[in-house]
């Protein structure tokens, strides 16, 4: 049922998406300015994002939640790998904690975003849904908005064609869509894919009464795998020691860190870090197993990301349990599962489509401003954040080669300085415009597959800063020190008052 009455609210920052970082960036921006209106949109009558969204067995995070949670509000379950349900219940006391609920709409989906130059504000078109399903349309005004959509879309998986599809008598799940209370005990799986959700769905599917009778993971190219302590005993160390805030403090840095040097190690040394993926995995398997057939991928290591598997738990399942690899492509589906190139065919009751995300900007809206679309790929982003020429708008990206939402703090610190800028002299619009001639380059640099279908539509970066970006935090972390309004970012009031732009640097 749909209503069309409109009705129009006004705020002075929206925050668009109730994920991790739209919670997270809520919370920074009404701290920063509790005397402004603030509003938190989700378009899913739920907040947590991916941690909502999916419900595949085993759900759970890839980092420690220690950094990759709050730095405001300390993460004290013993499991530093967490499930799923683990960090949707740590974002719902966050929310009642920090007085969310309060500033937050749920089941408001915004569909359009419109910018005037004469009335300085985004006009947002929101499709509100009641609980029983019945629809409106609404219209808020901000002066900012800060969008924390995430980098995929939510109502569809990537699924490439798969010839004999229809012709399999088995059922046929991707994890974005998986189904409640879908039963699986007893059954035969194949889990297409081999990124981090096959990694993890595989050894759950296999744990429990309802446990799956055989999981294999089909890849066509391998992945590098590593074991990760579920636990994480310095951190609760640190904080029995120092107390909690000091010692989560602690644990975040550690963790920072070490990833960082990881990471660097990696990139810089491949051939080593080859190497050493190699020994860890080949000590994770039985005397004989065909490492270099299965885990030794092509590329080099944080090419893509690493997979990360708690205490082990993938190579547990190998080792123990039913579960097993195979490194094949595909030539059709059939009947009874899957015929391989190699003439093998791999019987299956259900098969698992892990095969990846379809990246998106912006939660798919499509911006205007002054009636002009706004095309995100020909925009570079000014400290990874601001899209160029496009007023009083910020986005969310986090980092490929660290914990993606150690961004929030930054980003949000950026937009209160710029707003609190705008404050201060009467501006009403900001514009990040780059130097004419200045390079590009793509934005990430990952070979994923989700990245590389998506970077036509990706926005660039520049040279230098306050135009470029890093993929890890320790870097990227040092482009935010000192003055982040620089000359770059253009500064004016209301057409109506003064039509000139207004340099900051010269106004200064």
């Amino acid at each position: 049922m749909s209503s069309h009455d409109t009705t129009t609210e006004t705020a002075d920052i929206v925050v668009i998406g109730a994920g991790l970082s739209g919670v997270g960036a809520a919370t920074y921006l009404t701290n920063d300015f509790p005397d402004k209106k603030v509003l938190l949109l989700e378009g899913r009558d739920s907040i947590g994002g991916t941690w909502d969204l999916f419900r595949y067995p085993g759900i759970r995070s890839d980092d420690a939640v220690h950094h990759y949670g709050y730095e405001f509000k300390p993460w004290l379950h013993d499991d530093a790998i967490a499930a799923g349900p683990l960090i949707r219940g740590y974002m719902e006391e966050t929310v009642t904690e920090f007085g969310l609920d309060k500033i937050l709409r749920l089941r408001h989906r915004v569909t359009a975003a419109d910018w005037s130059s004469t009335e300085a504000r985004w006009t947002l078109g929101v499709t509100a849904t009641d609980e029983d399903g019945t629809e409106s349309h609404k219209t808020i005004t901000a002066k900012f908005v800060f969008s924390s959509t995430g980098y995929y879309r939510y109502d569809q998986g990537f699924e490439p064609h798969f010839e004999g599809r229809d012709d399999f008598e088995g059922d046929i799940l991707h994890p974005q869509h998986w189904p409640e209370d879908y039963d699986y005990s007893g059954k035969r799986v194949v889990i297409i894919g081999s990124g981090a959700t096959a990694v993890t769905m595989l050894p759950a599917m296999l744990v429990g009464e309802g446990a799956a009778a055989h999981v294999t993971m089909l890849q066509r190219t391998p992945s590098y795998i590593a074991s990760i302590p579920r636990v994480d005993k310095v951190a609760q160390r640190l904080m029995t020691l120092f107390g909690v805030k000091r010692g989560y403090a602690m644990t975040r840095r550690k963790n920072i860190w070490r990833d960082h040097f990881l990471v660097t190690v990696m990139v810089r040394f491949p051939n080593l870090g080859r190497k050493l993926m190699r020994s860890l995995t080949t000590k994770e398997l039985p005397a004989g197993y065909p490492v270099d057939t299965h885990f030794s991928p092509p590329y080099s290591p944080w090419d893509q990301r690493l997979c990360a598997t708690p205490d082990g738990d993938f190579f547990q399942a190998i080792r123990e349990r039913d579960a097993d690899v195979v490194t094949d492509q595909i030539d059709r589906f059939t009947t009874e599962g899957i015929l391989l190139r190699s003439g093998r065919t791999l019987e299956a009751d259900v098969i698992v489509t892990a095969t990846g995300l379809i990246m998106q900007m912006l939660g798919g809206i499509k911006p205007t401003v002054d009636g002009t679309p706004v095309h995100v790929a020909d925009t570079v982003l000014y400290h990874g954040s601001l899209l160029s020429g496009v007023p009083n708008w910020a986005m969310m990206l986090g980092f490929t080669k660290a914990t993606w939402t150690l961004r929030i703090r930054n980003v949000t610190r950026l937009v209160a300085d710029v707003i609190r800028e705008m404050d201060r002299n009467g501006y009403d619009t900001a514009v990040p415009v780059p130097p004419a001639g200045m390079p590009t380059r793509d934005l990430f640099d990952l070979t994923s597959g989700y990245m590389q279908r998506a970077k036509s539509e990706l926005p660039s970066q520049g040279k230098g800063k306050p135009w470029r970006m890093h993929t890890t935090f320790v870097r990227d972390n040092r482009l935010f020190r000192g003055r982040l309004v620089h000359r770059d970012l253009r500064f004016s009031k209301r057409a109506v008052e003064s039509p000139h732009l207004v340099d900051v640097e010269a106004a200064s």
